[in-house]
């Protein structure tokens, strides 16, 4: 009987275990073995470490019904947890209404599945502040998820992470039902200018003042007030950090861009799943800015815009700051919607280097692999290394690079529009030309796109050493080169349905064919 007895405590005991939070997976051995399948010398990606204290949110007053605001219970959990030395807070299955909260040192933000964390889209919720946003330096509403300056972060589990973009977002009826906009409008309230919705008039005069893309150039400071419903943050701002995690979660219906770590040094992101509406204005997957020895793997992207971008930084300010985004590792990774499958730039003036894409699979996205940017950014992009990337259905390029990029969305720019940036005087090669050189993509395949390849490089200054090896491509079209010095292709076979498989503009030079 005692044996039975002792058996029965074993297995329960064993049960329980089993039954605890796996509150980090990641070891650090496995994020070594990930780094040395770069192919260059990956630095060492430190994984982040917790103590062993816990703190539940429900412990401090947090509502699991999401019927009250739970800023101040999440917060103070957080603090006390970083006043004790660190641990984990603990977010219980249940569903959270809350303001914006501040990530802080050693603190680990664990979500039991069945969380769902709602950030508020009360505009009193969000202050704002001076930060960077496509690139440059401008104000901002404070993201739901921020941290700034800080050492071993984490936010992991199963929770779901909402940021009630669609009641920020400025929403196109050409990209609705007519259903679907008449619901919207009746919800969401709001003005309709042109054909686009708008949540309040201080964002479409805020529209008006943009310039380049959607960063208002305010110059009367009682202005910022006013437009601050345009002002979209981004849901997870992480600034200046430090050993990182993101693994687990489920990311969402972000204001802006989803994630955007900057100017970070070791962050991991493991197993997400981030997903914006198709239609999402600026709905970006995640923006690697200014960011060193970063490991992205086993995550998935549904997005509506560009999903796993590489950024450093716009034209002048990209270049004062000076800080590439290097030594990225991109692994196993799935994209469904969106404008890009893995992305370089636009904003890339401050460099971008050593980076390896391996085993992804884009379904549906706009472009595959898109390298773009333009006149005035200046910096470097080299030492990219892509290898077996599939890719389908992809309404545009497999492969594009565009050095003439205007702004929009692959396929929406008409060929009047280019044509004006290409045809324009070359300018002399300063410091303000961008430079796209040394990349090579192997052992990938691309069915059913529109135009198997795109190279469009600057006349004063060609993209660089381009190798392509062991590529089998399906489409409409197949590849059109132009403004390319240094071309290898080896053992490429493009099958397009409609005309020739490679045509070649005079501006090609170098080209070997193996």
């Amino acid at each position: 009987m005692r044996k039975l007895f002792i058996s029965i405590v074993l297995v329960c005991a064993t049960l329980a275990l089993q039954a605890r939070p796996s509150y980090q997976q990641m070891t650090q051995k496995e994020a070594n073995a990930l780094s040395r399948q770069a192919e260059f010398k990956m630095p060492r990606v430190t994984v982040p470490g917790f103590g062993k204290k816990t703190y539940n949110v429900l412990d401090y007053g947090a509502d699991p019904t999401g019927m009250e605001l739970s800023t101040k219970a999440i917060q103070d959990a957080i603090d006390r947890c970083n006043a004790q030395g660190g641990g984990t807070v603990i977010i219980p299955a249940g569903m959270y209404t809350t303001g914006p909260i501040t990530l802080r040192s050693n603190v680990r933000l664990y979500t039991e599945p069945n969380s769902f964390i709602s950030f508020s889209h009360d505009l009193d919720q969000y202050e704002m502040y001076d930060t960077w946003f496509e690139g440059i330096p401008t104000k901002r509403c404070t993201s739901p998820i921020h941290a700034f300056m800080q050492v071993n972060i984490a936010i992991t589990g199963h929770g779901v992470f909402n940021g009630n973009g669609d009641w920020w977002r400025p929403l196109k009826k050409s990209k609705m039902t007519d259903a679907q906009w008449k619901k919207h409008l009746k919800e969401k309230g709001g003005i309709v200018v042109n054909n686009v919705w708008y949540p309040d008039s201080g964002s479409v005069y805020a529209q008006s003042l943009c310039e380049d893309q959607n960063v208002p150039v305010v110059t009367d400071p009682n202005d910022w007030a006013k437009i601050k419903s345009f002002l979209r943050p981004v849901m997870l701002h992480f600034v200046g950090c430090q050993n990182v995690l993101l693994e687990g979660v489920t990311f969402e219906n972000s204001p802006a861009w989803n994630l955007h770590p900057m100017l970070c040094e070791n962050l991991i992101m493991s197993d997400l799943n981030v997903r914006n509406p198709w239609y999402s204005q600026n709905g970006d997957g995640v923006d690697v800015e200014s960011c060193k020895n970063v490991l992205i793997q086993r995550c998935q992207f549904d997005v509506g815009d560009d999903a796993i971008c590489m950024k450093s930084g716009k034209n002048k300010p990209g270049r004062d700051r000076g800080v590439p985004t290097e030594n990225v590792v991109v692994d196993q990774c799935v994209v469904y919607h969106g404008h890009g499958g893995f992305v370089v730039g636009s904003e890339m003036s401050g460099g971008i280097k050593n980076i390896q894409v391996m085993n992804n699979l884009y379904i549906g996205t706009d472009v595959g692999l898109r390298f773009k940017s333009t006149r005035g950014r200046g910096g470097i992009v080299e030492n990219i290394y892509i290898r077996n990337v599939h890719m389908c259905n992809i309404p545009n390029e497999a492969l594009l690079f565009d050095l003439f990029y205007g702004g929009k969305g692959a396929g929406e720019e008409t060929e009047e529009e280019l044509a004006a940036r290409m045809n324009a005087e070359a300018p002399t090669v300063s410091d303000e030309t961008p430079q796209f050189k040394n990349i090579y993509i192997s052992d990938c395949t691309a069915k059913n796109v529109k135009r198997c390849m795109y190279f469009n490089g600057l006349p004063e200054m060609k993209i660089q050493n381009v190798q392509l090896r062991n590529i089998k491509m399906q489409g409409t079209e197949g590849a059109l080169l132009r403004q390319t010095d240094g071309l290898v292709i080896d053992h490429v076979q493009i099958t397009p349905t409609d005309g020739n498989a490679f045509v070649l503009a005079p501006t090609v030079t170098n080209i070997q064919w193996k």
